[in-house]
């Protein structure tokens, strides 16, 4: 399949999230450690109340390590209240930010999903935005965590360099 994408530049407000949290290395992501923290929350949705939108699932990441090798990952999904949080979930909140958002679609290599939004945020004349949150991408709520051949959407913090 040809690897094209459509980006987009979308604002988002800002949200509060509740979710499980996972932290490792890149190798163990791409090991599929974050899988199975998908599977989790997914088996235990009914136990987080105020779901905005039970259909998605909010995959956020942030850098953890000045060296950038380790990162922490949260399988959540966005609440109306973050209140009652269950045993062992953590509440997040999400300040708001422009994002540069794709699709990455069945059939595309997601490596290169992610060289070309980068390309792009760079030959638009913007940067990523400076902090810890670098990424997160929407799934759909029911789609397996194990498909070897997912569909999402990627949404990276920009801001325009001056």
């Amino acid at each position: 399949m040809e690897q094209t994408q459509v980006k987009t530049l979308v604002t988002r407000p800002a949200f509060q999230a509740v979710g499980l949290r996972w932290e490792g290395t890149f190798a163990q992501a791409g090991a599929g450690e974050i899988r199975g923290l998908q599977r989790a929350l997914q088996s235990r949705l009914n136990e987080i109340r105020y779901v905005a939108d039970p259909a998605v699932l909010l995959g956020l990441s942030y850098h953890v390590t000045p060296t950038r090798d380790s990162f922490t990952h949260y399988a959540a999904v966005e609440v109306e209240r973050a209140e009652d949080v269950p045993s062992g979930m953590t509440r997040l909140s999400v300040p708001s930010h422009t994002y540069v958002q794709t699709e990455h679609r069945k059939g595309q290599q997601i490596e290169r999903s992610y060289t070309g939004l980068f390309a792009w945020i760079e030959r638009e004349g913007y940067r990523t935005v400076p902090g810890t949150l670098t990424h997160f991408e929407l799934y759909p709520m029911r789609q397996d965590p194990y498909d070897p051949d997912p569909a999402f959407t990627i949404l990276i913090p920009v801001e325009r360099v001056y």
